[in-house]
């Protein structure tokens, strides 16, 4: 049966494994190997289990165990044509294949999707599993643009960015060219966008969401998970009835998994 496991997420590092026990993918590589592959076994998943891993783009938070982790396993690395010349001379060291329109991995189907990120070619990723379920992962985006509502629209469990609180972000520490940066159409998404779009996905048949990337500075679980829940109820929907709402842990400690 398919799950969703988010193993780390937000600035400090991203990773999540989809996928059975025995064979999925990982969409980004942003701790050490080390670090991916502890958090592969809290959760219950041999990292042998790992046929692929999914880049969504070059930043080090999502990159930073891939060379070690790809060669260790052996395992195809795929992304588009910008983020492999932005990998540069470290993608020698490892398979890496250019992301087609449709990729076919084992038993599942994966399609990607392109985000507003300040970086080379970055995208999300739609993975249809063998068991007929569908998840989509959109983080480190600026905007919903129409492709992206497009590659979440009718999924059955979605990971959405929702980066920050706009009034802490402007009230924060960050140097102002910094905020203005997080703010913009190429930064992050915030908590009252994110949480906008919630009831027309779950409108579009999703039912489980799960938010991702926040602001350790920025942002709490507490108030994303509270916008996103004012925002659904406000629509006419029932927590626990007609939803399933979480915030991607930092760190999967509890090694918790989704089963969609």
């Amino acid at each position: 049966m398919a799950r969703l496991c988010p193993l780390f997420s937000g600035s400090t590092g991203n990773s999540y494994y989809i996928g059975t026990h025995t064979a999925g993918v990982l969409v980004d590589a942003g701790r050490s190997a080390r670090q991916l592959e502890g958090m592969l076994k809290l959760c219950g998943i041999d990292p042998l289990a790992v046929h692929g891993i999914l880049v969504t783009h070059e930043h080090t938070d999502h990159i930073s165990g891939l060379r070690v982790f790809a060669k260790k396993y052996g395992v195809p690395v795929f992304c588009t044509p910008g983020t492999l010349r932005a990998l540069g001379t470290a993608a020698a060291e490892f398979e890496v294949r250019p992301l087609p329109g449709e990729l076919a991995l084992g038993d599942m189907a994966i399609t990607c999707f392109p985000v507003s990120h300040d970086c080379a070619q970055p995208v999300g990723y739609r993975i249809q599993t063998g068991d007929g379920r569908t998840m989509a992962l959109a983080t480190d985006l600026g905007f919903l643009s129409e492709e992206v509502k497009q590659g979440l629209w009718g999924a059955d469990l979605v990971v959405l960015e929702s980066n920050h609180d706009v009034d802490m972000l402007r009230a924060g520490p960050y140097p102002y060219p910094l905020k203005q940066r997080v703010l913009s159409d190429r930064g992050h998404l915030s908590n009252a966008v994110c949480a906008a779009f919630l009831p027309e996905l779950l409108q579009s048949g999703t039912r489980r969401f799960v938010l991702g990337h926040l602001s350790r500075t920025n942002n709490t679980p507490e108030l994303a998970l509270n916008t996103a829940l004012g925002a659904l109820v406000r629509a006419g929907y029932q927590p626990d009835v007609d939803f399933l709402l979480q915030a991607a842990p930092v760190e999967n400690r509890a090694g918790k998994s989704i089963i969609v």
